[in-house]
């Protein structure tokens, strides 16, 4: 069966769905900073030329979120806030999973304990951020509502954002 032939998307795909949207918004937003002080020419044109991708790559998901339930009543918010807590919550989201795959590719003790100390330190950080944007309403995680109409307004926002 066909998504046209459903009412909404599964719920592991809306997930899914949330957690690439989440992510290319962000470093959308974060390259759009950047592209401005990138000074090497060729390397520029690869910005531009990864920002119109993922930009590209936004406008065809964001359609699919009409197939998730989501409350489109969600109030406004600080989305400048929302942003960089979701990049630093992607920083360290993803800083602990490169410091776990480390840890299992080290032969080194001192070295393993090491990565694993800041594996520990990561997670710690990555947990503050969390209860940070859930308490401020900027990672509704047990409201997939919210979280869904959150994910439309970080890609709308990202996708027309200049650079």
């Amino acid at each position: 069966m066909d998504y046209q032939q459903t009412a909404t998307l599964a719920w592991h795909e809306s997930l899914e769905l949330h957690e690439i949207v989440v992510f290319q918004s962000t470093c959308l937003v974060s390259m759009k900073q950047k592209y401005p002080n990138v000074s090497n020419q060729q390397l520029k044109g690869l910005y531009k030329e990864v920002i119109l991708a993922v930009e590209q790559n936004l406008t065809e998901l964001l359609p699919f979120y009409q197939f998730v339930p989501n409350d489109t009543n969600y109030e406004s918010r600080d989305l400048d806030t929302s942003f960089f807590s979701a990049d630093l919550l992607i920083f360290l989201k993803t800083s602990i999973r490169n410091y776990s795959v480390a840890i299992t590719e080290t032969a080194t003790h001192e070295l393993r304990v090491i990565l694993t100390n800041q594996l520990i330190k990561a997670i710690n950080a990555q947990e503050k951020v969390f209860q940070f944007m859930y308490r401020n309403g900027y990672y509704p995680a047990y409201d997939l509502e919210k979280l869904f109409t959150n994910d439309v307004k970080l890609g709308t926002k990202a996708i027309k954002k200049k650079y």
